[in-house]
């Protein structure tokens, strides 16, 4: 089995902006390099013959390049514990296209509909309930901006689970224009 995302790669000037805010929150499980991007869509576990036509399905997608820049932070709460913070990816109706049409492809190699809204954003760290406060960190980052960037492909990557958190490997890229 695998365990599949779509998403944006970011471009090292970028990343390297988002590393500079990581830091003051106790407990705090901030992301890699490797692991920063933009998620378009979470495909889940797929057997080796849905991961194929998967990957068909992506590569007939077509969209135009765009860019896009980071504006901000945020974080997601569940039973209002935060548990995600996030760079924040202003709305720009080009990513939204992209991502309506990754979403279409993913139906069409026969994944169930994603039920979430998609929110543009960057994962920085993940958070429990041993974590510190991020009252802080958020006035701190609260002008956070980096870009813009080009978007000239979306790629297909593996998320593998280990105890020390995900390691992604990215498999295959799709060029637009």
């Amino acid at each position: 089995m695998h365990r599949l995302f779509v998403a944006l790669p970011l471009l090292a000037p970028i990343r390297d902006i988002l590393l500079d805010t990581m830091d003051g929150i106790e407990a705090a499980r901030w992301q890699s390099e490797e692991q920063l991007h933009l998620t378009l869509r979470f495909a889940g576990e797929l057997d080796p013959r849905a991961a194929e036509d998967l990957v068909a399905a992506l590569a007939l997608v077509r969209a135009e390049p765009f860019a896009l820049e980071i504006r901000g932070v945020g974080h997601f709460a569940r039973k209002r514990r935060p548990h995600t913070l996030w760079a924040a990816v202003p709305p720009a109706e080009p990513l939204a296209i992209l991502q309506r049409r990754v979403e279409r492809a993913c139906r069409a190699a026969s994944l169930p509909p994603e039920t979430r809204t998609f929110v543009p954003h960057v994962t920085l760290a993940r958070l429990n309930a041993s974590s510190g406060t991020i009252g802080g960190w958020l006035a701190d980052n609260a002008l956070l901006a980096a870009g813009p960037w080009p978007v000239d492909s979306f790629a297909l990557y593996e998320s593998r689970l280990t105890p020390y958190g995900s390691d992604y490997e990215r498999l295959e890229d799709f060029p637009l224009g």
